[in-house]
């Protein structure tokens, strides 16, 4: 059987948004996670992290510019750091987890990478998103 492109790996190279993006929803309210730090690091041969880009989730829970469009991939292993505890503490919350980071890895440079977060205080999920 041969497999069909997949419409959710859509190519990074020549689109109007960065090659890896974010967003985040607040699964206990049903809402965007606003004003949310956010970190994107490259972890290099040595095993150091490198730190990419950096942004604050918008109205909306995204991070529009957490890398540059047009920005470059290369195959590696990549992490985004979510300041939750920043975020709880604006609402005034207390949560368990004070930070959620999520590792992935880029294999095709040629696609775009979106990385969702679902949290409540006492919980979070995250999957490959498009």
């Amino acid at each position: 059987k041969k497999l069909k492109k997949r419409p959710d790996r859509l190519p990074a190279r020549g689109m109007s948004r960065p090659p890896i993006t974010s967003h985040i929803l607040d699964t206990t309210t049903g809402r965007p996670a606003v004003d949310v730090s956010v970190k994107l690091f490259q972890r290099g041969a040595d095993g150091a992290w490198t730190q990419l880009g950096e942004d604050r989730t918008n109205s909306d829970g995204r991070c529009p510019k957490l890398l540059q469009v047009g920005h470059t991939l290369v195959p590696g292993v990549y992490r985004c750091d979510f300041d939750t505890a920043g975020y709880f503490a604006a609402n005034k919350t207390k949560g368990f987890y004070p930070e959620v980071n999520i590792i992935f890895e880029v294999l095709a440079t040629d696609e775009h990478y979106h990385i969702p977060l679902l949290i409540s205080p006492f919980g979070y999920s995250t999957y490959r998103g498009s």
